[in-house]
């Protein structure tokens, strides 16, 4: 049996006049061609108040919210379907989409309407899907979305005249300025109390009689065995007929009714001469150039726009890939500038909290949890949310203005040679906030050998998580007042350069794979560079609000845990010969100054510098005895070549678990969380107390060399076990995050030592 229709649209409602405001909650459903303005347009009808989640089974965003400015009626549903250009899909993302309105997803219903938004200025390639659904027979409404970019190129479209060609309401918008917003919800609201299906149309006109009985062939091989719905049946019998992906997907059994009709369709066209497969596409080219005829007025000649003179200098083959790295190095040199004053307000109130609960608490191993493991673990990480937050802001404008396709564009050059195209780059741009959605995005690549070699290489990537491990040993082992060329910061070229070398790295390593466990040609780009656009300031800002919620959730919950477990395994076991051994050192280091004596005075501080240095061998001694000890020290013989001691082998372990907890580990190690004392050295920054760190020699430990091989480090290892369970996830198979994560430890490893040690033979510190 065929299993295409996973529920059966409801019909009852659709027959019966009236608004039913008792019937459950209505369903809108957004569709349209990638580019078109949809996701902007549902951000204006529900306020930007959108729940986002993932359809279950898959990794695709599921994205509705609720309908605004519709009172008197049941609350109305909107979901944004993902954006595709036919209903013969060739990504995961247009799968979902066909699904939805196939309903073959028992958690979404049947859409109650469908709206339709179009892009005015390429009309015949939007109106291609755009029949391919009104032929469904849902009550549908088009949104005619950017008729202000149409007019600029010269393009008038009668609305009108459309509306009669294609049977459906057609609403002029321009939704990223809010126009014909209220003409679009009286529409829907009619339409939704009218609720009947839209009378037929086919848009595939004057096809061969030997087409027609073979479509109609297998049309019936479906009657006993899918919905009654005409319209789904109609789409779903010609899709069977002409798209051989849409039978395999359809789960056709060998010998069923439906697979041997469509066979059988096919053979006999075979014979009559007619391609089965394109016949039906030159059919709804040609009724769709009619209808872009008789609707649009052309301009004499081609109307320059201000996109197109711009993109002759953004995607020049030099200036463009000139003023990209410039806008990734303003990106870098304004997260330093900027992001330092919200930075040291937050660690000033991570520290007023610490010194108020360490004063408030007697001292004891709870206080030492609270202080040391909880507030200094956490504090140290979110410090660096105002990074964070500037990072998200610039990804957001940049793919709001339209930017992002063109560095696409830009890329695709560097990309093809590497086996890969510009498709690829997106979601490794993505996977610069992080790696998961960066990840998930490549959903949108057709070729699997392509998707599965781009997924392998994002989290080279430098995403979110490495920003606070990079910002920390740079203000440890780079001078804040360095620069180049006297007013670049050598902080800020410092990070560009992590970055850079992740991507180089995920470039390299995607030639590899490419042409060795992936071989394959690199397909031809074919991409649309939407129109440049005013961003959007509030969906810019709520995007960035999103990701810093899921930076603090993660600081609240994964690092909040950690920290816990590593101030547990810093801390035991306790040894007490060692804790009498100190006890008797420190007591005859005590004796009470006589007030007013200068020689007095002078011996007491001496003694005080002396208990400070027994405490903090007393404090190495039992970190070195704890179970992290016994963990770094096991390690250390394996990191010893890359500059490491036991102690950041803590960290390097500990963050297998979340990249940024290596921030917390160290705080931890080097007892930056006991920010309730009152001494010089508890007041230290983790950036501070790392750049005092000595070596069994007497050396400095963090050197500029060693903070650049540990940089490198963690620009190659996949320390993220979320990552790890995406790409299971993606790949449906154990094999490839293993081999991911085995591939990048080499690199890692090698990549590490082979900067440290040939900082070291060159001269460097």
């Amino acid at each position: 049996m065929s299993q295409v229709h996973g529920t059966t649209p409801p019909t009852s409602d659709r027959d019966n006049p009236g608004l039913d405001t008792a019937s459950r909650p209505l369903s809108v459903v957004l569709t349209g061609n990638p580019n078109s303005g949809k996701s902007t347009l549902f951000n204006a009808l529900t306020g930007l108040r959108a729940k986002v989640g993932n359809y279950a089974g898959v990794t695709v965003e599921r994205k509705e919210g609720r309908l605004l400015n519709m009172p008197g009626i049941n609350p109305i549903t909107v979901l944004d379907l993902p954006g595709t250009y036919s209903l013969s899909p060739r990504s995961m993302d247009e799968r979902v989409a066909r699904d939805v309105l196939f309903c073959r997803l028992r958690e979404v219903p049947a859409p109650d309407i469908v709206v339709l938004v179009v892009d005015a200025s390429n009309l015949q390639r939007n109106l291609y899907y755009a029949t391919q659904v009104i032929e469904l027979g849902y009550p549908t409404v088009m949104a005619l979305n950017m008729v202000d970019v149409a007019r600029d190129i010269g393009l008038e479209i009668d609305a009108q005249g459309l509306e009669r060609e294609l049977g459906v309401p057609v609403v002029r918008v321009v939704a990223n300025a809010d126009e014909g917003l209220n003409l679009l919800r009286s529409a829907l609201l009619e339409a939704l109390s009218r609720r009947r299906v839209s009378s037929r149309r086919d848009f595939v006109s004057g096809l061969p009689a030997s087409f027609l009985a073979a479509w109609t062939s297998v049309q019936e091989s479906l009657d006993d065995e899918l919905s009654s719905e005409p319209g789904l049946r109609r789409v779903e019998a010609l899709l069977l007929l002409t798209d051989e992906r849409f039978l395999e997907e359809s789960s056709t059994a060998p010998g069923s009714r439906v697979l041997e009709a469509v066979q059988s369709a096919r053979r006999k066209l075979d014979s009559a001469g007619v391609d089965w497969r394109s016949c039906a596409i030159e059919a709804r080219y040609t009724r769709l150039t009619e209808i872009q005829a008789l609707v649009t007025v052309q301009p004499d000649r081609y109307r320059e726009t201000a996109s197109d003179k711009i993109d002759r200098v953004l995607t020049h083959k030099f200036w463009g890939m000139l003023i990209f790295v410039g806008i990734m190095a303003l990106m870098f040199q304004t997260l330093f500038i900027f992001a330092q004053l919200p930075m040291n307000a937050i660690e000033w109130v991570v520290k007023w909290v610490a010194a108020g609960v360490g004063t408030w608490m007697p001292p004891g191993d709870l206080q030492s949890l609270l202080v040391d493991g909880v507030i200094g673990g956490v504090g140290n990480v979110i410090v660096f949310l105002p990074q964070i937050l500037m990072l998200f802001f610039f990804i957001g404008l940049l793919e709001d203005t339209g930017y992002m396709a063109r560095a696409a564009f830009l890329m695709d050059r560097v990309m093809s040679k590497v086996g890969l195209h510009g498709k690829s780059f997106i979601p490794m741009l993505s996977s610069f906030a992080c790696a998961i959605p960066g990840i998930m995005a490549t959903r949108t690549i057709d070729s699997p050998k392509d998707r599965l070699a781009t997924i392998l290489v994002a989290p080279l990537m430098s995403c979110s998580a490495r920003l606070p491990v990079y910002t920390v040993l740079i203000a440890a082992v780079i001078p804040a007042e360095a620069t180049v060329l006297g007013f670049l910061k050598l902080s800020g070229l410092t990070m560009l350069a992590m970055y850079l070398l992740g991507i180089v790295s995920a470039l390299t390593m995607a030639w590899v794979l490419k042409r060795t466990l992936l071989k394959g040609e690199a397909p031809m780009l074919i991409m649309e560079l939407p129109p440049y656009k005013r961003p959007m300031l509030l969906p810019v800002l709520r995007h960035m609000l999103e990701r810093s919620k899921l930076f603090v959730r993660r600081a609240g919950t994964v690092i909040l845990g950690i920290s816990i477990i590593l101030w547990f395994l810093a801390t035991y076991p306790r040894d007490p010969a060692l804790e009498a051994e100190y006890a008797a050192k420190r007591q005859a280091l005590v004796t009470l100054p006589t007030p007013g004596d200068l020689a007095a005075d002078q011996a007491a501080r001496g003694r005080q510098e002396q208990l400070a240095t027994l405490d903090q061998e007393a404090t190495g001694e039992r970190l070195r005895r704890s179970f992290a000890g016994m963990v770094g020290r096991s390690l250390e013989p394996l990191i010893a070549p890359l500059g490491f001691d036991w102690k950041i082998g803590i960290g390097l372990v500990a963050s297998f678990a979340a990249r940024e907890v290596f921030v917390s580990t160290m705080s931890t190690v080097y007892n930056v969380g006991d920010l309730g004392g009152e001494s010089e050295e508890s007041s230290r920054t983790l950036a501070e107390t790392l750049r005092a760190q000595k070596r069994p020699d007497g050396s400095t430990l963090y050197t500029p060399l060693l903070g650049v091989s540990l940089m490198v480090f963690y620009v190659y290892a996949l320390q993220c076990v979320s990552t790890i369970a995406v790409v299971r996830r993606e790949t449906n198979s154990w094999k490839w995050p293993v081999f991911q994560w085995f591939y990048m430890g080499v690199l890692a490893w090698v990549s590490a030592f082979i900067t440290y040690q040939g900082g070291k033979l060159l001269g460097f510190l």
